[in-house]
């Protein structure tokens, strides 16, 4: 009998997606793996049961966790799940770890062995498994669908014979990954689009989609991208002269997005009261970063904010779960992929190596212990040498799901772009 993946229904009554798809049950299979669905789990996905057993999993029950060797999840474990967890778990997840210490703490507690996904790093080996990227395009895509809706008013021009509706405006502050598929939904739908972004990388990026680009093009701008590709902090003097290019463009906007995160920190505030004071009514407001404080002001996670003025602020919580059918697919993608790393071909077992750059990247805790370098404690032995986590870990864009995108070097904060995950999905 092989080793015992099992995907487990999520518990959080906000989290519609699951950790495994039809397919990727046919790929762990052929790994050599027994694969065991929670009954219900992919349900909220548009994935009955049948479905999975169709592609050669058992259907089961919560608790035949306690006999699994690997745990697929979409939202770290909680202290009553992880009880019936085995030591030794290998348990894959997007694991939401800073601002979270006692969490972490109860994972090393448990035994498992907890990588978080969204400590990926952005290499071309780790493309298919870059589950911030896979879920930010849906998020992107979905704020515009949102934004719309909200709106109830037609984004493209439209000339009849009894007149011409004008096209909308719409505005994306931030161009990561969720920022440039807002872009090309927003142009899909016939908006006139533009967009702001802190490094000068993304005005070529901006301009290929078919939108505008606006942004403060001073000395400071044209250095604010590192090595790396990723974004800097700007100085609160850039910060102010943004503010004022930006505070006049938004009041002329219908629908502004704003999509800005910083690993670990909360969100920056873009939009002030005073900027969405001056809307006109109507317009909207979507904020991809509300789980993290928003980046608008008055914005309220979970729901939609109407103003004094008539504008609407949307807020909602995991934006990529309002689209889990879609979401699901590409994230269980993900996690085959990366699991897939961790398989000896030759046994067909688990053998993870722990000196291989991804494991190091993105293994939280270990053999009871917190081991990853950003959360062990001082007088703690770390498992993984800091040094030894590659530089370029995935950076936060804001929709990258109930997760804050991580840095392995706790000193570059970064925003939220990366050059390697700028075309994916983008259509």
């Amino acid at each position: 009998m092989g080793q015992t993946v099992f995907i487990p229904r999520e518990l959080d009554a906000n989290e519609p997606r699951v950790a495994a798809s039809p397919d990727t049950v046919k790929r762990l299979a052929a790994l050599g793996f027994d694969v065991v669905v929670e009954a219900g789990a992919g349900l909220n996905s548009r994935i009955i049961d049948t479905d999975y057993a169709s592609a050669g999993a058992a259907i089961g029950k919560a608790s035949d966790v306690a006999k699994a060797d690997v745990v697929l999840k979409v939202r770290r474990p909680g202290d009553a799940e992880l009880k019936s967890y085995k030591p030794g778990t290998a348990v894959i997840a997007i694991m939401d770890p800073y601002g979270n210490d006692a969490a972490v703490a109860a994972l090393a507690k448990a035994g498992v062995t907890a990588f978080s996904m969204e400590f990926m790093p952005r290499i071309t080996r780790a493309q298919s498994m870059d589950v911030l990227s896979s879920q930010a395009n849906l998020a992107g895509y979905q704020a515009v669908i949102d934004g719309a809706s909200e709106y109830d008013r037609a984004l493209p021009m439209m000339m009849t014979a009894a007149g011409t509706v004008p096209a909308a405006k719409v505005f994306i502050m931030g161009v990561g990954v969720a920022g440039l598929q807002a872009i090309a939904t927003a142009r899909r739908l016939g908006a006139v689009v533009t967009a702001t972004d802190v490094r000068p990388a993304a005005k070529e990026q901006v301009a290929s989609l078919g939108a505008k680009f606006l942004a403060v093009e001073d000395d400071e701008f044209k250095a604010a991208e590192t090595a790396g590709g990723y974004a800097k902090e700007m100085s609160k003097e850039y910060q102010a002269k943004q503010a004022a290019l930006t505070s006049e463009h938004i009041a002329k906007q219908d629908i502004v997005i704003t999509t800005a995160l910083i690993p670990g920190r909360p969100a920056p505030k873009l939009v002030s009261a005073a900027m969405v004071a001056s809307m006109k009514p109507g317009s909207v407001l979507v904020d991809l970063a509300v789980e993290r404080g928003g980046n608008v002001e008055g914005a309220e996670a979970g729901k939609v904010v109407t103003t004094a003025n008539n504008v609407k602020i949307v807020g909602h919580l995991n934006v990529p779960g309002r689209i889990a059918a879609s979401a699901s697919l590409l994230y269980a993608r993900n996690l085959f992929a990366f699991l897939e790393t961790l398989v000896d071909k030759t046994t067909k077992t688990l053998a993870v190596n722990r000196d291989d750059d991804l494991v190091k990247a993105t293994m939280l805790t270990d053999g009871g212990r917190v081991v990853h370098p950003n959360f062990v404690k001082a007088d703690q032995q770390p498992h993984v040498e800091p040094a030894a986590i590659p530089a370029k870990t995935m950076v936060a864009d804001a929709s990258d799901k109930p997760a804050a995108a991580k840095k392995a070097a706790p000193k570059k904060p970064a925003a939220s772009k990366s050059p390697s995950s700028k075309s994916k999905g983008i259509a």
